[in-house]
């Protein structure tokens, strides 16, 4: 008997270390994600400062439907009660922000899996339909095909980096540039030396521990020096961002005046 192809295509994609890249969607747009989602590998719906609930998150995960990017969705905290919906709707990954310590990051791996494995809760009542799959192949291959994503965004964690990689089932690690400066006092500033010297202590100590390593690439300059570091989830912008990118680069050129 054939085996079946797994649901969630990107950690194929990571264990070779082939770079992926997605985008942060901000903005509860069903005709926004269709569109990110022809060219993008992943898509993350920000239900942590978004201003997006859990039936739009149910459509724009349904959006990316006929297309390999694959849905994930960012929430508000390190809870098991906030994951559960979005993966019971369909979203392929959790990301967990505000991850400081190793049980934060062990009560992060245990949301996104079954037991014996963790302690998700049944109830994918809408997810195989996403998927088009069955009840029984979606639980099947649900602790498999979900990731789990931590982020590195405070200073606490870059200290206890070591200790948080050390996690067994930590599919990902993104550092977040935004959140590490503000926990120094530093917020709006990712490019100071002391910003950035904390994130490279954090991508060393992700890096050393072998799990895929994600983070924002601002220009196609840094996306290459990230891959080329070993980056292999790479976020180009949120929607916002994009938009605004586009736009400023059609706009430039133009004599309005």
């Amino acid at each position: 008997m054939t085996a079946k192809a797994p649901l969630n295509r990107l950690k194929k994609l990571w264990r070779e270390g082939r770079p992926t890249f997605g985008a942060i969607a901000t903005i509860p747009s069903v005709q926004t994600v269709q569109i990110m989602a022809q060219s993008l590998d992943w898509i993350i719906v920000d239900l942590e400062h978004g201003p997006i609930d859990l039936g739009s998150a149910h459509a724009m995960i349904v959006a990316t439907s006929g297309t390999p990017c694959v849905p994930m969705v960012r929430i508000a905290a390190n809870e098991p009660w906030l994951a559960k919906a979005p993966m019971d709707i369909g979203a392929l990954g959790i990301n967990f922000p505000m991850i400081c310590s190793r049980a934060d990051a062990e009560k992060a791996v245990r949301s996104v899996r079954y037991p014996p494995r963790g302690e998700r809760l049944w109830g994918p009542f809408h997810a195989p339909f996403r998927w088009g799959v069955s009840m029984a192949d979606y639980m099947a291959s649900a602790d498999d095909d979900m990731v789990c994503i931590v982020t590195i965004e405070h200073v606490e964690a870059v200290n206890r980096i070591d200790e948080i990689m050390a996690t067994p089932g930590i599919d990902l690690a993104v550092i977040g540039p935004g959140d590490l400066a503000t926990s120094i006092n530093k917020r709006g500033l990712p490019d100071d030396p002391e910003v950035v010297e904390l994130m490279k202590r954090a991508e060393a100590g992700i890096l050393k521990s072998g799990v895929p390593i994600g983070g924002v690439a601002r220009t196609a300059e840094a996306a290459n020096a990230m891959i080329a570091r070993g980056y292999v989830a790479l976020a180009l912008g949120f929607d916002w961002s994009l938009f605004q990118r586009g736009i400023a680069a059609s706009l430039d050129g133009i004599k309005r005046w």
